[in-house]
């Protein structure tokens, strides 16, 4: 869907309430605001992030007051403290004829957050970091969503979600139409075996790999970690075929002879069993459980990476490579 599809003036006589003033809520509630909604950021009385709203011109106020105010309430606030955020503070702010709107269906799908009777729900989903969407709105265009119908009780949720989604520029690039359970069980599962699970090890391991066997670090870190940005352009810019049109024959073969032994029926078998605990809420469950333990291993696993050899050595090899 694009941009003919969505009504552009749906929101003009509605306030959306954006909670949450972080990578995406920031990006998303200036983006509205810039194209003319109606929008007020909710967020913790006088911190940093209301602070940050008001330099940036927007209106700003207590979640509660947002959330009373708004037709959208828009929840951009971490997926652990949306659920305690939304009894708190939201819950009773929600009355016949809203709309709650998410950026992730987590809390929706593993039933921490269970809005009332008479309530639309959907999600508008931009594929991106926030930072990249903004920067691409900037420029004039946008970047792809998702946008999905949980509950439908006005017969306007959709309208809505497109009205949002063509005010970021989403539908300049094109929106595409899923279910809560499918974006909230494909994000947990991309995120986890390929883009910040998978990608990750195997950068770490094949680093490992190459300077346990003598070679010199700096070497290792540009072969395993610098150049992946490159092969991975190629990718994003033309697909696989493609990269392997750009690179060395001597490259293309060794990737696809040498690719399957390392990605192997084994590994396929252990990215199944992530999937299933995804489904399940086994993944769920963890994780929530060690946020209320204090992410007390969440943090001993950032403390391990922070000083792996290739964390180390790759901050020092950035600097020399700093524009002067």
């Amino acid at each position: 869907m694009y941009e003919a599809d969505a009504d552009a003036k749906y929101l003009d006589e509605k306030q959306v309430a954006v909670i949450g003033y972080g990578a995406q809520g920031r990006a998303q509630a200036l983006m509205m605001h810039d194209s003319g909604v109606n929008v007020v950021v909710g967020v913790r009385e006088k911190g940093a992030s209301w602070e940050l709203a008001k330099s940036d011109g927007l209106k700003v106020a207590t979640i509660s007051d947002a959330s009373k105010s708004a037709d959208i309430i828009h929840i951009l606030i971490p997926d652990e403290v949306q659920a305690e955020v939304y009894e708190a503070d939201i819950k009773k702010h929600i009355v016949t004829g809203k709309t709650l709107s998410f950026s992730h269906g987590f809390n929706i799908i593993f039933k921490k957050i269970t809005p009332p009777k008479g309530v639309d729900v959907i999600m508008v989903a931009p594929k991106a970091p926030g930072t990249e969407e903004r920067k691409i709105y900037l420029e004039g265009f946008g970047v792809p969503a998702l946008i999905a119908m949980e509950k439908d009780e006005t017969g306007n949720a959709k309208t809505t979600a497109l009205a949002m989604a063509h005010s970021m520029n989403f539908t300049k690039a094109g929106v595409m139409e899923c279910t809560f359970a499918q974006e909230t069980y494909e994000d947990l599962y991309g995120e986890q075996v390929v883009l910040c699970g998978g990608a990750v090890e195997l950068v770490k391991v094949g680093f490992e790999v190459l300077t346990e066997a003598g070679y010199p670090a700096e070497m290792a870190y540009f072969e395993c970690l610098h150049e992946l940005k490159l092969i991975v352009d190629l990718m994003y810019d033309g697909g696989i075929n493609h990269m392997y049109n750009v690179v060395s024959n001597t490259a293309e073969y060794g990737g696809r002879t040498v690719g399957p032994k390392i990605i192997t029926a084994e590994t396929k078998k252990a990215m199944q069993e992530a999937l299933r605990r995804v489904e399940s809420g086994e993944f769920t469950e963890e994780y929530l459980a060690d946020f209320k333990n204090g992410f007390k291993n969440l943090n001993a696993l950032r403390a391990e990476t922070k000083v792996h050899p290739i964390e180390v050595r790759g901050a020092e090899i950035r600097k020399l490579f700093e524009k002067k």
